[in-house]
């Protein structure tokens, strides 16, 4: 989660820096700019960053057999975007690919032993789901 906006999803290589608070593709809270990962490339650029913000919660590499097409995807709630998002990841590589509206804020999920998808809304009334593929 980064500062307002400038989400990121990072391969961590050890070793390397990611530039925060040096750089960001957010700005800060007070609205002062930071700047912009192309200003530095010293510092290791996010595979995928979100401006607006997603205010990513959980995170998970799926590697279930109940939706197959999606192992080896990462699943990340977006409390912000009231979404699930799916991420491939394809050796060093990763690409937003889906974003399923949820219509509220996601503050975990979490891989089932069968496979599934447990999704946690956040808030009062919020639902744990459930995720299963249609049939």
């Amino acid at each position: 989660m980064g500062p307002r906006h400038g989400d990121e999803f990072n391969l961590i290589v050890a070793g390397d820096n990611y530039g925060w608070p040096l750089v960001s593709w957010g700005d800060h809270y007070s609205g002062l700019p930071i700047p912009d990962h192309d200003m530095r490339p010293e510092f290791h650029a996010p595979d995928i960053y979100w401006v607006p913000t997603v205010a990513p919660s959980g995170l998970i590499i799926y590697d279930g057999s109940m939706f197959p097409e999606w192992q080896g995807n990462a699943f990340i709630g977006g409390l912000r975007s009231r979404a699930l998002i799916r991420i491939r990841i394809e050796g060093d590589q990763a690409k937003e690919i889906e974003r399923f509206a949820m219509g509220k804020r996601i503050r975990e999920v979490e891989q089932g032993l069968d496979g599934a998808i447990w999704v946690l809304e956040d808030k009062k009334g919020g639902r744990l789901l459930r995720l299963t593929p249609h049939k």
